[in-house]
């Protein structure tokens, strides 16, 4: 048992689902502020990153009706558990953190255990199962996988401890503490340079994280205890990155875990038709997709001024595909045509593609290529094979050394991966005439190449593929049918299709116009068009959570024709939720 290394109270304006903002606190367009923005105190760092993560997860728009329509902020006051552990041969450790509402249920036992959506920090998941479980009197354990926000500085030598405030390496105590050569400059990035690989191990992190609940609740309740897996329910929940970790739990030994419920997972069913690694689609979508989505109508996408801003941006992109061979056609039109008739026969479809703008627009797939290459291949700082890094930046994108304020504020604003925090991409390839190609390029050919960086990048996604469950379990799977980022056609679809042969129990909810954002549903184009992913988590939680009690039949698979909002607000009628 990992023992807990910190424990904190959270009651009257700081408890544990909102740290005292409520919804509106949490609706607010600006952060929580610092009172010194160079020296914010461990509670306020506490705060801001709760706000970040509830932001970056739930639609808190008025329009979006949570808290009426589902989910809760009701204030819930309790205690904070938290430490820094390790799985057996990680060379860093990974976040884990359990919340304990003083209204906790000792004789129903319940603990909520949640990954961390794509590489966010510890409070990553809040959103995902705060609102479920914790007004239930369930004990909810947080992992950020061996992602996490705990950037570090190399031109300070400073990252955050335990408590998200900043220290040096020569004071110890840090989060992450990278192998760096001596003089390196920039920032290291937990995801990127830990060596670790950590996606082949977030069945392993999910588990540690419900041991160290048990841990946590023997010494919040030591009058119950000891609290055993035997005598206490455990759920695992979580979304995107997160739920493709508690598909990963399940594979992990013993009788230790009673439901998952994993929503839009990213997860490899590596042998099962269809399948394709994250890694293999988002550098095929990076390259392709600026150009495949100007041979959609341009009123099929959302945000159509947008559109108008970024047509150029995408037709350059066309020519210089043309260029390097990877698109047929003399004009843009036929190139586009080219981009998008690969990406249909390559498994996107439509609605995937058009969800997809958005993480054109945001330039995420390159964001999500340059990190998830160099874990992939364990690389260190400055080693990576396609010579990105990362640093505070300039506005002309030139490396520079972060403030004081930046620095302070990575743990609690920082999403896991850049750019973002003040912390950007340093693309040592950037060229004229379309300057992200040739970086591209080379993340490309990591995926399909034969050189050594490469065959280390495939050995590394290798790693990450999913097994079969190893007990027969409650399991639901949720994914929206217009999912962008994670299609559900190459992830939940083929791997729903190989677990179900080792566990009959799984069942797949397959919800129509529903992509991967929910946060942002906020912006009234999207809102009116797409329906939020978050009830239908909470609905199949309440589901397996009566199967467990016995008290219902296991949910039926379901293909759900949601309706989306329009121009009015979300109301509970329209998301068709099985019953």
């Amino acid at each position: 048992m990992i023992e807990p290394q910190r424990v904190t109270e959270h009651r009257g304006t700081d408890d544990l689902l909102t740290a005292g903002l409520g919804l509106e606190g949490l609706r607010a367009m600006a952060p929580p502020a610092f009172a010194d923005a160079a020296n914010p105190t461990s509670a306020e760092l506490r705060r801001r990153a709760i706000w970040n993560n509830w932001r970056g997860i739930a639609d808190l728009s008025p329009t979006g009706a949570y808290g009426q329509a589902y989910g809760s902020v009701a204030g819930v006051p309790g205690r904070e558990y938290s430490a820094l552990a390790k799985v057996p041969g990680a060379t860093q450790p990974h976040r884990v953190l359990v919340q304990v509402p003083d209204a906790f249920d000792a004789a129903r036992r319940c603990v909520v255990v949640a990954a961390s959506s794509g590489s966010r920090g510890v409070y990553g998941a809040i959103a995902v199962a705060g609102p479920w479980a914790l007004p239930k009197g369930c004990a909810v354990a947080y992992t950020d996988k061996g992602a996490g926000t705990d950037y570090f500085d190399l031109d300070t030598q400073q990252a955050a401890r335990e408590d998200g405030t900043l220290a040096t390496l020569d004071d110890g105590g840090l989060a992450f503490a990278p192998d760096a050569p001596v003089g390196a400059s920039g920032v290291a990035v937990k995801h990127a340079h830990s060596r670790d690989n950590p996606e082949a191990d977030w069945g392993r992190h999910v588990k540690q994280a419900a041991e160290f609940a048990l841990s946590a609740l023997d010494q919040a309740f030591p009058q119950a205890a000891p609290f055993r897996f035997d005598n206490t329910r455990i759920i695992a929940v979580g979304i995107s990155n997160g739920g493709g970790a508690v598909l990963r739990a399940s594979e992990e030994e013993g009788g230790w875990l009673d439901a998952v419920v994993a929503g839009e997972p990213n997860i490899l069913a590596v042998d099962a038709p269809g399948a394709r690694s994250l890694y293999d689609y988002t550098t095929e979508a990076a390259l392709l997709m600026p150009c495949a989505l100007l041979h959609l109508p341009a009123e099929s996408l959302p945000q159509p001024p947008l559109r108008a801003q970024v047509e150029p941006l995408w037709a350059a992109r066309c020519a210089t595909l043309k260029a390097a061979g990877l698109v047929e056609g003399d004009t843009t039109p036929a190139q586009a045509e080219s981009a998008y008739r690969q990406l249909r026969d390559n498994g996107w479809t439509d609605a995937a593609l058009t969800a997809g703008a958005l993480s054109v627009g945001f330039d995420l797939w390159r964001a999500v290529a340059v990190t998830y290459a160099s874990a992939y291949g364990r690389y260190g700082v400055g080693e990576h094979p396609c010579g990105f890094a990362f640093s505070a930046q300039n506005a002309d994108f030139s490396a520079r050394a972060a403030s004081d304020a930046e620095r302070a504020a990575w743990w609690a604003d920082g999403s896991g991966i850049p750019p973002g925090a003040g912390v950007g991409i340093v693309d040592t390839k950037l060229a004229p005439p379309d300057f992200t190609l040739p970086g591209l390029q080379c993340l490309r050919a990591l995926n399909d190449g034969d050189n050594e960086d490469a065959r280390r990048v495939q050995t590394g996604i290798a790693e990450t593929a999913a097994g079969f469950p190893r007990t027969r379990r409650p399991v639901v799977v949720i994914h929206g049918l217009d999912d962008g980022l994670v299609p559900p056609a190459f992830s939940s679809a083929p791997y729903v299709e190989q677990a179900r042969i080792a566990n009959p129990d799984l069942r797949y909810w397959q919800v129509r116009n529903a992509q991967h954002f929910d946060g942002f549903l906020a912006l009234p184009a999207y809102g009116a068009r797409y329906v939020p992913l978050l009830p239908y988590v909470y609905a199949a939680l309440d589901q397996v959570d009566a199967v467990l009690d016995g008290t219902r039949v296991l949910p039926a698979n379901a293909l759900i024709d949601a309706r989306p909002r329009g121009a009015g607000n979300v109301e509970a009628s329209q998301l068709a939720i099985p019953r």
